[in-house]
């Protein structure tokens, strides 16, 4: 090979600063979220976990957590919980996550499915989006006690089941919503709530990052929801959706908030500002008093009927 030929193949396609970068060649160099931390048998804050394998094939995989108070006659809520990092970056093994979801375990007293997708760009859009969903359905087969994860067997609620994210895991979240609305497959699961932490949508103008990793057929209803002609059939019974003060993707929030509220979905939402706040504060700064109230107020949604 000439250096003229290496020299083009180390030239950069596309930068997402601080995220990732592509070069020429196809190599995908991750700048932010490649850290991993392992699971713990032993309780971490009052919670254990372990990570499993959902689909050799594809790679998707989970990490699970269980508070060890869980008894066997007291089945908890089932939190499924999606990473963001721009649908590019991070995972559920990575130090900022694991933390994040031990904590809102041990304060919300649930078993969560903190779920490993495949990342863009070199899986674009809808695979992201997919691989959730099947992490969904397996987690939904141990609804009739008969699964392959004990945890699952003997102390998840699949009448109490939430889906939750931050950023690009909020926009996975609300859509897995949307399928779990339009699927006959549920009939012993209950979608209770949704909690979509500064999310990432858009409307119909340009999004950089969106526009490299999605093809454009598939454009409008995953990222515009008011693009949706089905979304007053969102399936559950109740959104909470938070915001930053200085998230640059406050008035994104803003805008699912009142579309969802215009749509004909007869549920309740609700939005909670955390003031003066960046994007993902509660990640990089767990515990500031923000963020153990956004925490809280995490808990309690899903403790509440």
């Amino acid at each position: 090979m000439d250096s003229s030929s290496s020299s083009s193949k180390s030239e950069i396609e596309f930068e997402c600063f601080p995220m990732f970068r592509v070069l020429k060649g196809g190599v995908v160099e991750r700048i932010a979220g490649t850290e991993t931390v392992p699971p713990s048998d032993v309780p971490q804050n009052g919670v254990v976990s372990k990570d499993v394998v959902i689909s050799p094939e594809t790679g998707v995989s989970a990490r699970l957590y269980l508070p060890t108070a869980a008894s066997p006659d007291r089945n908890l809520p089932l939190l499924l919980y999606i990473h963001g990092g721009g649908f590019c970056i991070e995972s559920p093994f990575s130090p900022l996550y694991h933390l994040h979801l031990v904590s809102l375990v041990s304060k919300a007293n649930v078993v969560a499915v903190s779920v490993h997708y495949r990342l863009c760009p070199e899986n674009p859009i809808p695979i992201p989006h997919d691989d959730t969903w099947q992490a969904f359905m397996w987690a939904a087969a141990h609804s009739s006690g008969q699964g392959p994860e004990p945890w699952l067997n003997h102390h998840a609620d699949f009448g109490r089941v939430f889906f939750a994210g931050d950023s690009a895991g909020a926009n996975i979240a609300h859509n897995m919503a949307m399928r779990a609305g339009s699927t006959t497959q549920l009939s012993d699961v209950t979608i209770s709530g949704i909690v979509l932490v500064h999310p990432y949508f858009g409307k119909n103008e340009p999004d950089r990052l969106w526009d490299y990793i999605c093809p454009s057929e598939v454009h409008n209803p995953l990222f515009n929801p008011a693009a949706d002609t089905n979304l007053s059939n969102l399936g559950c019974g109740k959104v909470l959706i938070f915001v930053g003060g200085k998230d640059f993707l406050k008035n994104r929030g803003l805008w699912y908030y009142e579309t969802l509220k215009k749509s004909g979905w007869v549920g309740a939402v609700e939005m909670v500002e955390s003031e003066g706040e960046a994007h993902v504060f509660h990640l990089f700064n767990p515990d500031c008093e923000k963020a153990g109230d956004l925490l809280q107020k995490f808990a309690s949604f899903m403790n509440l009927d």
